[in-house]
């Protein structure tokens, strides 16, 4: 059995990026050097990975054509294409 991580390619504002299987969206973002990924809708404050775990809906993304999932929420898998404001 390999302990190795599965090499994969996501696409981060249509830019490919390759990462390893089973880190969150935000993993992926972070690492990616990308801190803020949307704006508050009445002040535009940068928003992104504040709680890790779910409880605060500040890293919210847009998922293969699904608004609003959480990014510290969701597993990155092959092919997957992650939307956002931010410049990748």
């Amino acid at each position: 059995m390999s302990t190795t991580p599965q090499r994969i390619t996501v696409t981060l504002n249509s830019k490919p990026v390759g990462t390893e299987q089973g880190r969150s969206v935000g993993a992926v973002l972070m690492g990616e050097g990308i801190k803020a990924w949307r704006t508050t809708r009445n002040e535009g404050k940068p928003r992104g990975l504040f709680c890790g775990i779910g409880a605060c809906y500040d890293c919210l993304v847009t998922i293969d054509g699904q608004p609003n999932q959480r990014a510290c929420m969701v597993e990155v898998c092959d092919s997957m294409n992650i939307e956002g404001d931010f410049d990748a």
